[in-house]
């Protein structure tokens, strides 16, 4: 019998990292005729429950120990936000959209595009192949193109990625794109009831800049109130982290999908992102108007500083 080989994202995972690994698995399994298994290494944010609860697909296996396991990646190609033990693992395949930080000791496939999503990459691998993607699978990578490009307002949005939505969208039967993206986005946008820790983890990443270790999360709102009412708690529970994670800096992205623009709430060296952004720090936040991505608009500006 073939190796069984797991499909799976980053920490903390988004829509975006959870159906790209169902989506791949599937593709690698009506190709390769192999033994793929889609996987998680975190939680399902309410976001991907609701994606996944629409199409009726069930959750991926969670894999919290990559030691001896066969490993392809998608939606990340950095340690640090990997499943635990990645240097154990045998990795296969990478599929990502991000900026590449990635080594490893012998070659693989590594495919990486300047795209909005990995859903997009993922999407073309079935189109190319000539293999039409199930209703259901369809659905969830239209659902994660729109989500990772909030709505195609964000600024990595590329015209492929409205392409390979379009294409979904017949598959799948949504007959108006925008209106399921507000759907999905809204799903991820209530707050109510959640701890100040599960909201800032539910989209947080590591990164290393400059030898610091920086961690930024990033949630989307249709409601400001909701955030108003915690703000002192999510700041301390920010701080917190800092201090428990032994972070330079943490930052929460509160990213407003209506009025298009982030408010930055931020523990630990102010100065990076005064000298980064030229704005200064009022009570732990600082609002950047037009700004929505995270991996363009925050993460490469404070890595340009600190590099």
């Amino acid at each position: 019998m073939d190796e069984k080989i797991f499909v799976i994202g980053h920490k903390n995972p988004d829509t975006d990292s959870i159906c790209s690994a169902i989506a791949y698995a599937e593709f690698k399994n009506r190709t390769i005729k192999s033994d793929v298994v889609p996987a998680r290494c975190g939680d399902l944010n309410s976001e991907s429950k609701f994606v996944l609860d629409k199409f009726n697909i069930d959750t991926p296996k969670l894999i919290e120990d990559a030691t001896d396991k066969s490993i392809i990646l998608v939606d990340h190609n950095e340690f640090s936000q990997a499943v635990d033990n990645l240097d154990k693992a045998n990795i296969k395949e990478v599929i990502d959209h991000h900026k590449v930080n990635f080594k490893y000791s012998e070659p693989i496939y590594f495919l990486s595009k300047p795209v909005g999503a990995t859903a997009t990459i993922i999407s073309k691998k079935f189109f190319e192949n000539k293999i039409e993607p199930r209703k259901e699978i369809a659905g969830i990578l239209l659902a994660s193109i729109l989500s990772d490009t909030v709505i195609f307002k964000s600024v990595t949005t590329t015209s492929f990625d409205r392409k390979m939505a379009e294409r979904l969208a017949e598959i799948c039967e949504i007959s108006n794109i925008k209106d399921f993206g507000i759907e999905v986005k809204r799903a991820k946008s209530s707050l109510k009831g959640l701890k100040p820790q599960d909201i800032i983890l539910s989209d947080f990443k590591d990164f290393n800049m400059g030898g610091k270790k920086i961690g930024i999360g990033q949630i989307e709102i249709v409601d400001r109130t909701e955030v108003d009412e915690i703000r002192n708690d999510l700041i301390s529970e920010l701080d917190n982290m800092r201090e428990r994670g032994n972070y330079t800096l943490v930052i929460l992205m509160v990213t407003d999908i209506i009025k298009e623009g982030s408010e930055l709430l931020v523990t630990g060296d102010y100065s990076i992102v005064e000298k980064t952004f030229r704005k200064s720090i009022t009570n732990n936040s600082v609002y950047l108007e037009s700004v929505m991505s995270r991996k363009k608009e925050i993460v490469h500006p404070l890595e340009s500083t600190l590099s």
